[in-house]
């Protein structure tokens, strides 16, 4: 397989790093700019929202240009957004970055995604997604607990200066290691959009929405949850993040391999059905024995990722010509699942206890099961059709 896959993987996890890390600093800037903490959030949410909305708007007003020059003009963009929020003076300038790096951001690993499916043969077109993939999540284990370390000792700023610097050496290596590419012929507007209402392209899109919504409502409030279930001192909590990072990249890399080694709609329903199981069964697992309830945390946190590799190349097989607006789409409707999931989240805690997050996520993945077989169902029905 090609190796410059993993140039471009570094480079969707240092947007996964961006993404990341404000939940672990936002105490830091709040101190600094004199925010309440739910003020501070808001920079969060800025960026998921921007971030859900952009990479569809930027992939078509860039879609006549040579790749490699898109993909160098905006990690430079990337670069000079972290700057910017280097050093605010206010929370407004800060948002303002936040805001840019959200929008360049997932262009970037849009375009790391299709990059990566173009320049490797056929038959590793599945693995390369999944290791850029596990680019994103390695931030969780590694970017992230880096990012809080440097905030702590250095500063908050500091922390958005380290990911410049990283920014940098990325276009460099992309400079260098990274052959021109061609764009695709553009596919006229009319066409994408008929792509994307598509029963069938909906209900992949759909089930993204689902079980990202799921996954997150117990997710977005896992520190609490431990606290609350097994009394996870700090440290502990520490540990099991770790872990969770450790088999969330183990989860990319096996998505890439089903979706090479199964067609991807089998492979959607080889992750869903045990991603359901495991997360209704982590609320009653509590009372195991510790190594007992961390293996199911880890295989909860494997599955969690291993489903948007799947989910590409599965869009990938299915509309190879508009491939890229409708990843660019999908992984909008993710950050869109992840703030659903987060407020779900919040309901259940609000009205019950934070114990039954893991039973109504779990509920939302069925329904995401649902949907992805009434997509794989139509796939099938369209083909027999034109048989």
């Amino acid at each position: 397989m090609n190796k410059k896959v993993y140039v471009l993987a570094i480079a969707a996890f240092v947007v996964g790093t961006v993404e990341l890390i404000l939940g672990g600093i936002l105490d830091l800037i709040a101190t600094d700019l004199h925010l309440s903490y739910a003020k501070a959030g808001y920079l969060i949410s800025i960026f998921s929202l921007v971030y859900a909305i952009s990479a569809p708007i930027l992939l078509n007003v860039t879609a006549r240009f040579e790749r490699k020059k898109v993909y160098l003009c905006t990690l430079v963009v990337f670069l000079m957004s972290n700057l910017i929020s280097a050093f605010s003076v206010n929370f407004y300038m800060l948002m303002a970055g936040r805001a840019l790096g959200a929008a360049t951001g997932s262009l970037i690993f849009v375009l790391s995604l299709t990059l990566a499916a173009r320049i490797v043969e056929p038959q590793y077109k599945g693995r390369a997604v999944g290791i850029i993939t596990m680019g994103g999540s390695a931030s969780l284990i590694l970017g992230v607990p880096l990012g809080i370390f440097v905030g702590n000792m250095a500063g908050w700023r500091e922390v958005f200066i380290f990911i410049a610097i990283l920014t940098a050496l990325v276009i460099v290596a992309i400079s260098i290691a990274m052959d021109r590419v061609q764009p695709i012929p553009v596919v006229p507007l009319k066409k994408q959009l008929s792509a994307l209402w598509n029963p069938r392209m909906l209900a992949i899109h759909a089930t993204t929405l689902l079980v990202l919504a799921g996954h997150l409502t117990l997710y977005a409030y896992f520190t609490p949850f431990l606290q609350a279930t097994i009394g996870a001192s700090s440290t502990m909590v520490t540990f099991i993040y770790v872990m969770f990072g450790i088999a969330a990249v183990a989860g990319g890399g096996i998505g890439g391999l089903l979706s090479d080694r199964l067609h991807p709609a089998k492979a959607i329903i080889i992750v869903l059905v045990p991603f359901m199981i495991t997360m209704a069964l982590i609320p009653v697992s509590v009372g195991l024995p510790l190594i007992a309830f961390l293996l199911l945390l880890s295989i909860w946190s494997a599955l969690s990722w291993t489903v948007t590799p799947v989910q590409n190349s599965l869009i990938i097989k299915t509309s190879p010509e508009t491939a890229d607006t409708l990843i660019s789409t999908n992984s909008g409707i993710a950050h869109a699942g992840i703030a659903l999931g987060t407020y779900i989240g919040g309901m259940v805690i609000d009205h019950s206890a934070i114990q039954h997050t893991g039973w109504v996520g779990s509920i939302l993945i069925l329904l995401g099961l649902v949907t992805a077989i009434y997509a794989i169902t139509r796939k099938e029905h369209s083909a027999r059709a034109v048989a």
